[in-house]
């Protein structure tokens, strides 16, 4: 490693870890502070956040590849991701904060689900957390996948150290700042993905020679990366169930824990406008420059006569060989605050749901404040040791993982979520039955010993479309068919809808 790159690196981490210390001594002395930040991100630090710990190491590794390997037909998934974002801070977020804070102050999503059923067994909530700590350690282990994978191709490290290096960073931040670390550090590692997907496009378009010569060395492809409508990776022409199952990629929003615990924690429902503003801008442009990186990353491979790389490294690629070596390091920093960001949230809400959904709940009713948050920091190091065994396997790939993740959640907890903050008449039983139902058929579609048309089923569909389609109808059904709900559970429901009714003048716009 050259010394420059070696001292833009040295300087990203002294920064996260810098950030996880003042946390420790800002907001950690209870649960709501260490998992929540006690709601009091602003919408700027709110917006980054979310987007941050989305686009995670397949925003600068897995969808850049895609386009690598099959051109711009692979452009639909960030178009369904803009779409499914945009609807996400429209619907969700404005009422999923104003019921959080009304529902007895739900600080995790398998709380909300509680005390929005007045679940008073616990089944939902046990059901929820585990469907969390499962998808989330996949996850999770996507990740470091990734970390492995840049401090392999960069720093001649082996693949396990860059397993160790990763996680133990984003461990040792998350662990002691809990919240508050996590979504600042978010916002930090949020700008500089932003600057690095607009620097590293542009230089390759000029290094290149310009739009004209980067459209001539497409020409030269067998076939037409360029085309939306075909697969540049076997000149197939895309189906309209293939862009369907693309364009899908945006319904996994509605149930990510992830990403909809930062609507939770914003300061108040009156900053969502703000908001969603910051986090769409933010999100569009990085998308476009995830894009146009593995576009152009082809052309300029294909310039060098065709060297042969891995396709989720072109970014890294592209990084260490046009750029100085302080620069390098800053953009190779952007990819690990990709991935850091992502790891971070997903360990705390796992650790969330483990600490107060499961040991609180079923084994320590009694334990203080400390005690909980000691739990939460031994469950962020436990989940991190789980994800760091799946990830051993090198040969994993990014946005494989992540997209089988992406999917168990969007089916189990999109419709949950959705019809939960619409639909007064929504049971208890149906919230259950909806989120098994989600879960078992994504996996079925996953892993099943059958074919649709000669295709395996989640490369016929994704997956994620008859997950959402079969929760959403199991909701229905079983709600319709089920008691009337008790009185309390509409009181609240109403109180809610009244409350978000006077505040909607301000969130509009």
């Amino acid at each position: 490693m050259e010394p420059a790159t070696f001292v833009s690196l040295a300087v990203y981490f002294a920064v996260v870890l810098g950030i996880g210390l003042f946390s420790f001594k800002q907001a950690n002395t209870d649960v709501a502070g260490y998992m929540l930040g006690g709601r009091s991100l602003s919408p700027k630090v709110m917006a980054l956040s979310a987007g941050a710990s989305d686009m995670s190491g397949w925003m600068l590794m897995g969808l850049p590849g895609a386009i690598y390997l099959s051109g711009l037909s692979s452009a639909w998934i960030g178009v369904g991701l803009i779409i499914g974002a945009y609807f996400n801070y429209l619907l969700v977020a404005p009422r999923l904060r104003v019921y959080t804070e009304y529902a007895n102050n739900a600080i995790t999503i398998p709380d909300y689900f509680e005390n929005r059923f007045n679940d008073k067994s616990h089944s939902l909530r046990l059901i929820s957390s585990l469907v969390i700590i499962v998808f989330f350690a996949l996850y999770t282990a996507s990740g470091l996948v990734a970390g492995g994978k840049l401090f392999e191709s960069s720093f001649s490290m082996s693949y396990e150290l860059g397993l160790y290096v990763t996680a133990g960073v984003v461990v040792a931040y998350t662990l002691f700042g809990g919240f508050l670390a996590v979504s600042i550090t978010d916002f930090v590692q949020g700008c500089i993905m932003f600057v690095a997907l607009i620097l590293v496009p542009v230089v390759v378009l000029f290094d290149l020679g310009g739009l004209s010569a980067t459209v001539t060395q497409f020409e030269s492809q067998p076939y037409n990366y360029l085309n939306m409508f075909t697969d540049a990776l076997n000149g197939q022409s895309i189906t309209v169930l293939g862009i369907i199952s693309l364009l899908a990629w945006g319904l996994g929003y509605f149930g990510q824990p992830h990403i909809i615990v930062r609507f939770m924690a914003i300061r108040s429902v009156n900053d969502m406008a703000t908001a969603r503003r910051i986090g769409m801008s933010w999100m569009i442009i990085t998308v476009i420059g995830a894009l146009t990186t593995g576009l152009l990353g082809k052309a300029y491979v294909q310039s060098q006569h065709g060297s042969m790389i891995d396709p989720e490294t072109i970014f890294i690629y592209l990084s260490t060989l046009l750029f100085h070596p302080l620069i390098s390091g800053f953009l190779l920093a952007a990819i690990l605050a990709a991935i850091m960001s992502t790891i971070s949230s997903q360990l705390l809400v796992t650790s969330s749901s483990l600490t107060g959904d499961v040991y609180h709940l079923f084994f320590r009713r009694q334990a203080s404040q400390k005690e909980l948050v000691i739990a939460g920091r031994v469950s962020v190091a436990l989940v991190a040791m789980v994800a760091i065994l799946i990830a051993f396997d090198r040969d994993s790939s990014i946005l494989s993982i992540v997209s089988n993740a992406w999917a168990g959640f969007g089916a189990a907890f999109g419709p949950v979520v959705l019809i939960s903050l619409f639909w007064v008449r929504m049971t208890r039983a149906a919230a259950i039955s909806g989120m098994l139902a989600g879960a078992i058929t994504v996996l079925l579609w996953i892993y099943a010993p059958f074919t649709i048309m000669g295709e395996a089923p989640s490369a016929w569909i994704y997956e994620i479309i008859p997950g959402f389609m079969v929760c959403s109808a199991t909701i229905v059904v079983v709600s319709l068919l089920g008691k009337q709900v008790d009185n309390n559970v509409a009181t609240t429901f109403h109180r809610v809808a009244q409350v978000f009714a006077v505040k909607n003048n301000d969130v509009k716009g």
